[in-house]
């Protein structure tokens, strides 16, 4: 999986915050659940969950999810089952690596069997991404409740040239109650002041604050140096090790 841009480089051009990097680099090491959301495309949801995923622990494998059922019934015969299960979206559109209706069905299945999953999906809130697949895949609420997080990424400007984006809402999710999910927005991202704000701690994961604050400043130093390559995140990775 190519990667353009590390997680370094996106606190860098603000993306996100190094505290929300460090929230997340806490929470794919606990191989945390995610979806990374936006209404548009090319907004950056790929782009961002990779350089999320670079964060993980180096026993955490990655298993890319396919169009290709065969793909699926081979992990879930797996004798001990872990890792992110990687999704590149789940949309209706026949695409290579798209998957929607029961193939996501199936990816889930897997989920509960003991894997992560990080997936992308379009949707015009995190709140909305966690409907679509209730509601539009069929998928149960409890099912759906094992995803723990979800990532929604706005994009402003007037042109592509001067584009930004912003890491604009990451929301926990606690449970999901009749299709809806039951959670809190634990970090936001103020438009006025262009800055992201905590407004909460989270419940269910990521909640040793000191890993988090030890890794914060880590991720702050090497992008403060303007060290931003893979092989410095590499070495961030080892730092806090």
């Amino acid at each position: 999986m190519e990667q353009k841009f590390t997680i370094l480089d996106l606190i860098s051009n603000h993306t996100l915050s190094a505290e929300v990097a460090g929230f997340l680099w806490e929470a794919v090491a606990e191989e945390t659940s995610f979806l990374t959301s936006a209404i548009y495309q090319n907004v950056g949801k790929s782009t961002l969950s990779k350089a999320i995923l670079g964060l993980r622990r180096d026993s955490t494998q990655l298993h890319y999810i396919s169009d290709n059922l065969e793909v699926t019934k081979k992990l879930l015969n797996v004798e001990k089952p872990g890792g992110y299960l990687v999704v590149s979206e789940f949309n209706p559109v026949v695409v290579p690596g798209y998957i929607w209706g029961e193939k996501s069905q199936q990816v889930f299945e897997l989920v509960k069997k003991g894997y992560s999953l990080q997936g992308c999906i379009h949707a015009d809130s995190a709140e909305d991404a966690i409907i679509q697949l209730t509601r539009e895949n069929a998928i149960s609420d409890q099912d759906v409740s094992l995803i723990k997080l979800v990532l929604y990424i706005e994009v402003f400007g007037t042109t592509p040239a001067n584009a930004k984006r912003r890491l604009s809402q990451v929301y926990e999710v606690h449970y999901v109650a009749e299709g809806n999910p039951m959670g809190h927005t634990i970090f936001e991202w103020d438009k006025e002041t262009d800055t992201f704000i905590k407004t909460s701690d989270p419940h269910q994961f990521a909640t040793n604050k000191e890993n988090i604050l030890k890794k914060t400043q880590i991720l702050e130093n090497y992008v403060g140096l303007g060290k931003t390559t893979l092989e410095d995140v590499s070495k961030a990775l080892a730092e806090f090790s």
